[in-house]
């Protein structure tokens, strides 16, 4: 098992047996040789230093139903907001000030307010020119990502989920189809986005085999960012009874894409933070190099509930929790390199 972990460090790829082994494996020798390996090449690209992202949650209104959200269109318990121009600017500016040099304006899919976001994405653009905008607002028409990123943005996450048309249907309601999200992200590529994809670990009828094959398609795509993070139910939608995602695997998958793409943007997720405590420390541990703290108005936070008991990263416990395993934060923009 030993042999698999250095062939994926020193050739940046593995067949799928190979990646099935290493994602099953119960030896934990062998997971702690992962991570360290992965560990070692983030620290070589990276230093000891982790990006930081301000994420902003700019609206809870959502046009889709997917079966595992907690803001999907069809709960009724979910308390809408769309945040004013004033609110974001608010945000960045503290942000801003904080040391932060990437916003992130996050949000449920909503085309005609999407449109209508690009007057305040030009206006961050002007406010702080240095500063990286990076959005996540779902499936858009061409013209509208087209005008978003003519209006000063730079990054685009838009996650695949799983890249099993099957398993994708089991997740969506019909008429959501995995070809239009392929689409989607191969359209921010050709706009010229830092583009980002993801998928979630643990999502109900996942199986081994979609895993790998979502890593597949993570090295056909070549993304800038990869998103990952466990499944972990939400109450008042189909799958709230169904067990959470995976920690151990999601920390595996990030050390797997280390190797992979040395480069490569990954956070340690909110949700992994969530599920396992010193969750954001591990994920860092396993070769992830970004944390999204929440800059989100204290008083939207709770609205933008994805899922069950969403930690909300505060910046004073993100810099303790480093410290505490020996890094620091990098204040730079943190855009992609190949070098």
């Amino acid at each position: 098992m030993q042999e698999l972990v250095d062939t994926l460090a020193r050739q940046r790829s593995l067949g799928d047996e190979g990646l099935r082994a290493l994602l099953e494996s119960p030896d934990g020798e062998t997971v702690q040789e992962l991570h360290a390996q992965a560990r070692a090449v983030a620290e070589e690209r990276f230093g000891k230093k982790v990006y930081l992202r301000a994420l902003i949650e700019w609206s809870n209104v959502c046009r889709n139903d997917c079966l595992y959200c907690g803001i999907r269109k069809s709960n009724r318990s979910v308390h809408r907001y769309t945040l004013t121009r004033g609110e974001i600017l608010s945000a960045c500016e503290k942000a801003w000030t904080q040391g932060l040099r990437t916003f992130v304006l996050q949000g449920g899919e909503n085309p005609p307010a999407a449109l209508e976001l690009a007057g305040t994405v030009a206006e961050i653009r002007a406010s702080w020119p240095e500063a990286a905008i990076t959005l996540s607002l779902g499936e858009l028409p061409y013209d509208t990502y087209r005008l978003l990123k003519d209006s000063g943005a730079d990054r685009y996450l838009l996650r695949h989920e799983t890249a099993s048309p099957e398993h994708y249907a089991r997740l969506h309601p019909a008429g959501m189809r995995l070809e239009s999200r392929i689409r989607c992200i191969r359209d921010l590529k050709a706009l010229g986005f830092q583009t980002g994809v993801g998928m979630m670990v643990g999502s109900p009828f996942q199986t081994p085999e979609d895993l790998i094959r979502d890593i597949r398609f993570i090295e056909s795509v070549r993304p800038q960012m990869v998103g990952i993070g466990p499944f972990i139910p939400a109450k008042d939608t189909p799958f709230a009874d169904q067990p959470a995602g995976s920690a151990d695997m999601t920390l595996r998958l990030y050390s797997i894409l280390r190797l992979m793409f040395p480069n490569l943007l990954i956070p340690s997720t909110t949700a992994l933070s969530t599920l396992l405590e010193g969750g954001r420390q591990a994920g860092i541990l396993a070769g992830a190099n970004v944390i999204m703290p929440s800059f989100t108005p204290a008083s939207r936070r709770a609205d933008y509930a994805l899922y069950e008991g969403k930690s909300h990263e505060e910046l004073p416990i993100i810099e303790q929790e480093l410290t505490a395993i020996g890094y620091g934060i990098n204040r730079n923009r943190g855009d992609y390199s190949e070098n």
